[in-house]
């Protein structure tokens, strides 16, 4: 599932930048779907006046467009500047050229993400030549215990194993409503597991019939700072072919580390 980013909430906003707040939290409440004035007041907690003003506004400078519907959506100079920032990361650059060279060696999907506020962000990402289309887009974001990509990015914080778990529990797991009955504590285990291997699994966690090896990039200073991943559908990838992937994922991941500045101490 995707999240947009949660709002700046105009009350919790730093003296004189409540009106800032509020239209940062108008693009968020878009982007999470309320496409409407009245739902967007409602989402914000704005008034229905001031929503006006500050969706006339966002329109007016491309952050906003509205629809033959009246209905409101992301505009173009979000795509603009999002695009710029992806360019602006240098894991993105760094990445590129293996992940390409990764792709055409796997056949399968590759993945390229970072952890933000919490969520997996995709930064890039390579189809297969294939199986079926994966439902992950650049821009999107995942939790981080469902996602094989999203444990990489944990590995060094074991601390946040349990705690980030139950957060992310979907309702029902457990009582036969999911397929994740996993505990806890049984997640740690893997975690540890997956630590020492230096690399993570999504054993159709996140999506059915869709698996994956997961790897984290590091950067100079050692610190995990993306993760990638090789993800197909379950005919493609039976376990023996996890285990496979798993060195192959790991270089490549290491490859990137290695432009980065890391060295293996």
């Amino acid at each position: 599932m995707t999240a947009a980013p949660e709002s700046a909430a105009p009350h919790a906003a730093p003296p004189g930048t409540q009106t800032l707040a509020r239209g940062i939290a108008v693009v968020n409440a878009v982007a999470r779907g309320h496409t409407r004035l009245r739902e967007i007041s409602a989402e914000t907690g704005v008034g229905r006046s001031t929503t006006h003003r500050l969706l006339q506004l966002l329109l007016s400078t491309g952050y906003l467009r509205q629809l033959d519907d009246g209905a409101y959506a992301l505009g173009p100079a979000l795509i603009e500047l999002g695009y710029q920032a992806l360019q602006e990361n240098p894991v993105t650059g760094v990445a590129g050229p293996v992940l390409r060279a990764l792709a055409d060696r796997v056949h399968d999907t590759v993945h390229l993400a970072i952890e933000d506020r919490g969520q997996v962000l995709y930064l890039d990402k390579i189809p297969g030549t294939r199986g079926a289309v994966m439902r992950s887009q650049i821009g999107h974001r995942m939790p981080l215990t469902r996602t094989g990509i999203g444990k990489a990015l944990l590995l060094d914080e074991p601390g946040r194993w349990g705690e980030r778990f139950l957060a992310e529990q979907p309702a029902g797991a457990g009582h036969g409503l999911d397929r994740d009955v996993l505990t806890a504590e049984e997640f740690v285990r893997v975690m540890t597991t997956s630590a020492d291997r230096g690399v993570a699994f999504d054993l159709e966690e996140n999506e059915p019939g869709i698996l994956c090896v997961a790897a984290p990039v590091r950067d100079t200073s050692g610190a995990i700072v993306a993760a990638i991943s090789v993800t197909a559908t379950r005919p493609y990838m039976p376990p023996e072919r996890l285990e496979t992937l798993t060195p192959v994922v790991r270089e490549a991941a290491s490859s990137i580390s290695a432009a980065l500045g890391h060295r293996p101490r």
